[in-house]
């Protein structure tokens, strides 16, 4: 398995332009925050305390979170605590009584059509062309610069 370093590396090969990197600061959240409401809508047949529903977003956060962990024993942190913001944002969503799913595919499509133009403008496919993993490992690189600026090793 390579290390966090190499995925990051290899990432940033084809990040190289800054419109391309701006882009991706804006898109990148977004495509997390909408694949996360998409899984929040699932709801599963069963609640936690009898009184919180559960749904796929839960269980499939949690797994990414060990993902994160065994590639770094800090980002996965940053991860994790942006996870739980996507999970409030979804509740607040839901509970102002929109509709979280097709708010998702709006944004999940606005997101993909920034993400491929910004690309364009770099002049390289997307990572996730070579490897479906980079597309777990575009949010970690992100995380990876918020952690240099506060002086946080990964």
């Amino acid at each position: 398995m390579k290390n966090i370093q190499t995925w990051l590396n290899e990432y940033g090969e084809s990040h190289q332009n800054s419109t391309n990197k701006a882009i991706h600061w804006i898109c990148v959240p977004l495509i997390f925050f909408s694949i996360t409401g998409l899984l929040y809508s699932i709801e599963l047949p069963f609640t936690i305390d009898g009184t919180m529903k559960f749904n796929l977003a839960m269980l499939v956060l949690a797994a990414l979170t060990v993902y994160y962990f065994f590639l770094s024993r800090t980002l996965w942190i940053g991860m994790l605590f942006f996870s739980v913001i996507c999970m409030i944002g979804c509740y607040q969503i839901e509970l102002a009584g929109l509709p979280l799913w097709l708010i998702s595919i709006i944004i999940f499509v606005l997101a993909w059509i920034g993400q491929f133009y910004g690309h364009h403008v770099e002049g390289k496919k997307p990572s996730f062309a070579k490897d479906l993993q980079y597309l777990l490992i575009g949010p970690a690189w992100l995380m990876s610069f918020i952690y240099k600026k506060i002086g946080i090793n990964y």
